[in-house]
């Protein structure tokens, strides 16, 4: 993601094989999910600028931000009956 550290919000750039259903689901370090956004359909290709990256405003799924601390980002991309997935760390820094 980036920038990494962030506050108050992040793009996670991704790259597609082939079309596909992507998801962004986030956890905090106890693996409690936070907020989950669902993409949508995207097209194969890099979806790397701010206009086609995945984006987080840091906020929960009740609207609110959330605290300074580390995140886990677990990204998926179903293609085909197959799923595909990315998992990574990011921190909150206010």
């Amino acid at each position: 993601n980036y920038p990494n550290p962030f506050n108050p919000e992040t793009w996670i750039p991704f790259e597609l094989a082939e079309d596909a259903r992507v998801a962004l689901r986030i956890y905090d370090i106890s693996g409690t999910a936070v907020r989950t956004l669902d993409l949508g359909q995207r097209p194969m290709g890099e979806h790397v600028d701010r206009a086609h990256a995945a984006y987080w405003d840091g906020r929960n799924q009740s609207g609110e931000p959330v605290a300074s601390g580390v995140y886990v980002y677990e990204l998926t991309a179903a293609e085909h009956g197959a799923v595909r997935r990315e998992v990574r760390r990011m921190v909150v820094a206010k």
